[in-house]
């Protein structure tokens, strides 16, 4: 008893599990905090930080900037230097991802930043893309 090719195909498809509908392995982190006086409290700062994998240099200095307010870390702590609502820094976080993490090419989260010379690029170690960034 011999099986064609085509009837062994079928016969595998059909033990294999279905797919799963999961589309993304990467969500966006969200902020914790709380407002102290006239300042803002970032308590997850550095979860941030681990879950983007990016330097804290890199993102402290696009949050400040794009936020238009001064800050400092003190220990495990961001402290903004004026109130900010956690919408408005989550939106600053998203516009982050997308610009310094995920690929423009394949959409993957798998990139780190290379400076080469006066440009940084942002690389794609999935599919290999290499994209010029502006600098903060």
């Amino acid at each position: 008893m011999t099986l064609e090719y085509g009837e062994l195909l079928k016969k595998a498809k059909e033990k294999l599990p279905s797919l799963s509908q999961e589309t993304s392995r990467f969500e966006v982190p969200k902020v914790l905090g709380h407002l102290q006086g006239n300042r803002t409290v970032i308590s997850n700062f550095f979860q941030l930080v681990s879950i983007l994998r990016r330097s804290k240099e890199h993102f402290l200095k696009f949050l400040l900037k794009e936020l238009a307010t001064p800050g400092e870390l003190r220990g495990e702590l961001l402290i903004l230097g004026t109130k900010v609502g956690s919408e408005r820094i989550n939106e600053k976080i998203r516009k982050y991802v997308e610009e310094y993490v995920t690929c423009k090419t394949c959409g993957k989260p798998d990139t780190k930043l290379e400076k080469e010379g006066d440009f940084l690029y942002l690389v794609c170690q999935a599919c290999g893309a290499k994209k010029i960034v502006k600098g903060i």
